[in-house]
C-alpha cells in the first residue's frame, strides 16, 4: 500500500511519487520507498527518460544535457519544447529511497538495475500517465538504466542512446569499485555504516576520490594539463583536494557505497536459474532481467549466454556511445555490445581525451555539442524528431 513519504527534496523543483513497500528483486522490501524525479515539457509531447548517474542528482547532474536558452541555446536534441523528459533519481542518490534519507540508514536492501528500471516505469506509465513508448538515454550508470529499460520493457522502449556506460560491468570495472570500497569502510568513522552524520569518515572520503583521479580523466586529459586549462588547478595537490576531495567530501558515505553495489551488480540477464527462458517466457516483470554475478565479478557461461540473450532482446535501434580514452567502460566492450545485438545497435565514439567525463556532466562544451549532434542524427533517423 503507498503511503506518505517523509523526505522533501532541497529542490523545489524535484517531485517525490511513493512507491510504497518496495519488493526488490532479491525478495527484501524497501518499506515506505520513493522515487524523486524533476520533468521539464509539456506532457502531450513523446516522452523522454532520462536517468541520473553514479553520486549525480537531478538537477545539477542532469540538466547539462537539457535545451536551457540560457546556458545551452545550441542543444537540439533534449529540447523541453518538443519532449516530455522525466529524469529519475537512482536509488540511493540522496533524492530517491537512500541510506541518507531512509530509517533503515545503510540496511536499507539494496536496489540493482532492474529494481530501479521497475519503479521509474511505474512512475512514468502509472503515476505520470504516459502513453506509449519512451525514448531513454543516459550518461554512466544512467546508461546502464537505459540499457536495462531496453531489455527489461522491449515492447515499451521506442529508442535508447547509452553513453560512456555499459550492459555489463567488466571485471577491471568492478575491481576498480572493489577498491573504492574497501577504502572507504577502512576508515575508522565509518563503523560499519553507523557513523555520526555530523562526524563523517572524511579520511575514508578523501581516499574514496584520491582512487577517482586517476580513472575519472584520461592520461592525455592529465598529460596535456587539462586541469590547469580547463578547471584551472595547477599541481597534483590542489587537482586531488580542490576537485576530487571536495567532489568525494560533499558526498555521503553509506550513499556512495550503496550506489556502487548497484554498480557493481550491473548485468543485464545474467542470471543462471533463468538461462533458458526468452523473455517472452518470463512474466513482465522479471523479463531480460538484471542479475547479480558471482564473488568476484565472475560470471559463468550461464550467466554469459543470458546477457547474450538480454542483448539480442532489445528490440529498438540503439546508438551506443562510448568514450575513446574512457578507463570505466571502454569502447572494446561497447563494440562488443554493438557485435552482439546486430542491426539495432548503432555505435559511435567520442574521439576525446577527457576519458569518462567526455560523455559528462557537460563540463567539455566541444564534446556535448559532438554528443548532441549524434543524438540529433540517431533522432532523424529514427523519426524521432523531424
Amino acid at each position: 500500500m503507498t503511503s506518505e513519504v517523509a523526505f522533501e527534496p532541497k529542490d523545489s523543483r524535484v517531485e517525490v511519487y511513493s512507491l510504497g513497500d518496495f519488493t526488490l528483486l532479491s525478495g527484501e522490501v524497501i518499506p515506505n520507498a520513493h522515487i524523486a524525479f524533476r520533468r521539464y515539457g509539456n506532457p502531450s509531447k513523446p516522452a523522454i527518460v532520462y536517468p541520473t548517474w553514479y553520486s549525480g542528482t537531478i538537477t545539477d547532474g542532469n540538466q547539462w544535457l537539457i535545451r536551457d536558452p540560457r546556458t545551452l541555446p545550441d542543444v537540439r536534441s533534449l529540447d523541453a519544447s518538443k519532449f516530455f523528459i522525466i529524469v529519475p533519481a537512482l536509488f540511493g542518490n540522496g533524492e530517491s529511497s537512500s541510506p541518507s534519507n531512509h530509517p533503515l540508514g545503510y540496511d536499507m536492501p539494496r536496489a540493482t538495475f532492474y529494481d530501479n528500471v521497475r519503479a521509474q516505469h511505474q512512475l512514468v506509465y502509472e503515476h505520470l500517465g504516459v502513453k506509449g513508448k519512451v525514448v531513454v538515454l543516459g550518461w554512466s550508470m544512467g546508461a546502464g538504466q537505459t540499457f536495462q529499460w531496453a531489455s527489461q520493457y522491449p515492447d515499451q522502449v521506442r529508442a535508447a542512446v547509452p553513453f560512456c556506460g555499459s550492459a555489463r560491468t567488466a571485471l577491471h570495472n568492478w575491481v576498480f569499485l572493489e577498491s573504492l570500497k574497501q577504502t572507504l569502510t577502512l576508515d575508522p568513522k565509518w563503523k560499519g555504516g553507523k557513523y555520526d552524520p555530523a562526524n563523517p569518515p572524511v579520511d575514508g572520503l578523501k581516499a574514496f576520490g584520491t582512487i577517482y583521479a586517476g580513472w575519472g580523466f584520461s592520461q592525455a586529459f592529465y598529460r596535456e594539463d587539462g586541469f590547469k586549462k580547463h578547471f584551472r588547478l595547477e599541481g597534483g595537490s590542489n587537482i586531488l583536494g580542490n576537485f576530487w576531495h571536495a567532489w568525494a567530501t560533499s558526498k555521503d558515505a553509506n550513499n556512495l557505497l550503496y550506489m556502487l553495489w548497484t554498480w557493481q551488480h550491473g548485468d543485464i540477464g545474467a542470471q543462471p536459474r533463468y538461462a533458458g527462458a526468452s523473455k517472452r517466457d518470463l512474466p513482465q516483470k522479471e523479463g531480460g532481467r538484471l542479475g547479480t554475478r558471482g564473488d568476484g565479478g565472475v560470471t559463468t557461461s550461464e550467466d554469459d549466454a543470458a546477457f547474450e540473450r538480454a542483448l539480442k532482446g532489445i528490440e529498438c535501434p540503439t546508438l551506443i556511445v562510448p568514450g575513446k580514452t574512457d578507463l570505466y567502460f571502454p569502447p572494446e566492450d561497447s563494440e562488443n555490445e554493438a557485435k552482439v545485438m546486430g542491426e539495432t545497435a548503432t555505435l559511435e565514439v567520442i574521439p576525446s581525451i577527457w576519458g569518462h567525463w567526455a560523455g559528462g556532466p557537460g563540463d567539455s562544451l566541444e564534446d556535448v555539442k559532438w554528443l548532441d549532434d549524434k543524438i540529433y542524427a540517431f533522432f532523424q533517423k529514427h523519426g524521432i524528431v523531424d
